[in-house]
């Protein structure tokens, strides 16, 4: 969908090879880090993860919660943030504050912006509503809508103008203001996060998040990524 973005602010290195030695210390005689010249590679590690830890749903994902990752998450709708924000064990927030950031509403009256740069709509295309009814989400709508954006803006820089803080004439911006936020999580909180948020009854824009951080999360702890893909993803099995 146009504009969503996740980006990496950082990541543990080698994240496979500290929970392989997390792990590695439940059981080990020895202090871990003496021989740490001995410690599987990075790859080595990850396989060692999988065989020990995650195959057969053992189900003790301690040694998970060690590597963290923060990413940087652009231009989804509000409403998306808040289904992501209730989901707060091992999961921190930094989000963008309407009290402080209405200059984008009034950008869009001033031409400077696109409206749909600020406000999300969903697609035109056919959908289902909670009791299971299908309706066809029309383009004609759409406009409409966009339109009724548009306006609210309008009177948002009416506000202003008059005087009102960001704080106060922020109660008439549209619900589905986009909103940027920062999220910084560990493994296992993160793979709870995909289990509640990538399952296909997901709401449609928490899913596109958990597709554009996946890409990240393959790239960053490969072997655990394919062991999640291969026995978990969109399953909606509660939480390793």
């Amino acid at each position: 969908m146009k504009y969503f973005r996740v980006d990496v602010v950082a990541a543990t290195p080698n994240p496979q090879q500290v929970i392989w030695a997390a792990m590695h210390q439940d059981y080990a005689e020895e202090y871990v880090w003496n021989g740490r010249d001995r410690w599987p590679d990075e790859e080595q590690s990850g396989e060692l993860i999988v065989k020990h830890l995650l195959s057969g749903d053992r189900g003790h994902y301690g040694p998970l919660e060690h590597p963290q990752i923060t990413v940087n998450v652009g231009y989804f709708p509000h409403s998306m943030m808040q289904q992501l924000r209730t989901h707060r064990v091992g999961v921190s927030f930094d989000v963008q504050s309407f009290r402080y950031t209405g200059q984008r509403v009034v950008d869009v009256v001033e031409g400077k912006l696109d409206i749909e740069e600020v406000f999300y709509m969903r697609p035109v295309g056919n959908y289902t509503n909670r009791q299971g009814k299908r309706y066809f989400y029309s383009e004609e709508q759409r406009q409409d809508d966009l339109q009724w954006c548009l306006d609210a803006c309008k009177h948002y820089k009416k506000r202003i103008d008059e005087g009102l803080s960001e704080e106060h004439a922020r109660s008439i911006i549209p619900f589905d203001a986009r909103q940027h936020f920062v999220l910084s999580c560990n493994v296992r909180s993160l793979l709870h996060l995909l289990d509640l948020r990538w399952k296909k009854d997901a709401q449609l824009e928490a899913q596109k998040f958990c597709e554009l951080i996946w890409v990240h999360f393959e790239e960053w702890t490969p072997a655990i990524a394919k062991w999640y893909s291969d026995n978990r993803a969109h399953k909606a099995k509660l939480a390793p």
